[in-house]
């Protein structure tokens, strides 16, 4: 059984910066990949990025070259650093894991944490 649990979620001005961490327990294998997803009010949920357990990174366009996902391989917890946030990033944040890539990139992976509230605003 994996559980997945998120942390650092703020309100912050536009411009600002946040990272958000997802702690993880569980069957190693299944997290071989984990991820961010993120669903603002009213609308789908998002794929954000993913890291692998070798650490590689993939981002969604919207995100590329302003949020940073890594990994804490030992402890199995990811982080994602947030720069220049913009009001259009405001969501609940989601931390996801899955065995396999295709999973991730489908929007379907096997395991989901509860979530954490990011507000940007003046």
């Amino acid at each position: 059984q994996v559980q997945l649990m998120e942390s650092g979620g703020a309100s912050v001005a536009p411009g600002g910066s946040l990272t958000l961490s997802c702690a993880s327990t569980g069957n190693p294998r299944s997290l071989n990949y984990m991820a961010w997803f993120r669903q603002a009010a009213g609308e789908k949920r998002e794929y954000v990025g993913y890291v692998s357990n070798g650490g590689n990174t993939n981002y969604a366009a919207s995100v590329k070259g302003r949020f940073t996902i890594s990994r804490d391989g030992t402890r199995n917890t990811m982080y994602l650093l947030m720069n220049s946030l913009q009001p259009l990033d405001t969501a609940v944040y989601y931390c996801a894991a899955d065995s396999r890539r295709d999973a991730i990139l489908e929007g379907r992976p096997a395991y989901w944490g509860q979530g954490t509230q990011v507000t940007v605003s003046s």
